[in-house]
């Protein structure tokens, strides 16, 4: 191991930091903004609903992300009629590629998140609502979703930690982030262990920093223990998954 690589790697890796916090934050926000609709759609009884989201989660939860990636940027630029649209200045951009295939990938598994969130909400919650004559969409997004979204809390600030990890693949379509110039130093100095230990150490230092951000939010919601205690099933046939539908 030689020490003089490992010193001159830091700033080199240190470049790509920039576009790694935006890969990730991005794709994050973009994969919690579909996670919502389609993770209602997962917890509707509509057939009309549920069948295409659950092709979807089933498609992008079951094939690798890199997949996915080079099939958006290399793949959809064969068609002329893609070339043609006015999604091309967008997709041709390999940042833009990048950011739109974690995003949609995250959404496939915070879709699922959600999902699970609704169907543990007890009976009781839609009963209330019902009672009070509330609107279904009144009661999702006063009652249920605020309870929803604090019980997976933890879970959703796991799901950016992923998406962390995630952006290390969009080096595999030129964009620099830490791996692409860790990629590319390595290049140089023919000397991976080195400089993959400082791109590793910068990724935890992230994920790190990510975890006690949301470890901190985490503590100024309000407390949940007043779902998880009253999550036990019920014999009651209403359900608040009906409250999607």
């Amino acid at each position: 191991m030689s020490y003089d690589v490992f010193v001159q790697a830091i700033p080199v890796v240190l470049t790509g930091l920039k576009l790694t916090l935006i890969i990730t934050l991005l794709s994050f926000v973009l994969g919690q903004v579909f996670a919502l609709p389609i993770g209602l759609a997962l917890a509707s009884r509509s057939r009309l609903l549920k069948w295409p989201a659950a092709v979807y989660t089933f498609l992008i939860r079951g094939s690798p992300l890199l997949v996915q990636l080079f099939i958006l940027y290399y793949g959809l630029a064969q068609f002329s009629a893609v070339r043609s649209s006015v999604f091309w200045p967008v997709i041709r951009d390999p940042l833009n590629c990048a950011i739109i295939a974690i995003g949609l990938n995250s959404a496939a598994y915070a879709a699922v998140i959600v999902a699970g969130g609704l169907k543990h909400l007890p009976a009781g919650q839609l009963e209330a609502c019902v009672s009070l004559g509330l609107s279904r969409f009144s009661r999702m997004r006063h009652i249920l979703l605020p309870q929803v979204y604090r019980a997976i809390f933890p879970s959703i600030g796991n799901e950016m930690v992923l998406v962390l990890k995630a952006s290390s693949l969009a080096s595999a379509v030129t964009v620099m982030e830490i791996s692409g110039a860790a990629r590319a130093f390595t290049s140089k100095t023919y000397a991976p262990f080195e400089v993959f230990i400082v791109a590793g150490i910068v990724y935890l230092a992230i994920g790190f920093v990510f975890g006690l951000a949301f470890k901190s939010l985490e503590r100024r919601l309000p407390s949940v223990v007043a779902i998880t205690k009253d999550s036990r099933p019920r014999r009651s046939k209403t359900n608040a998954l009906s409250a999607t539908s």
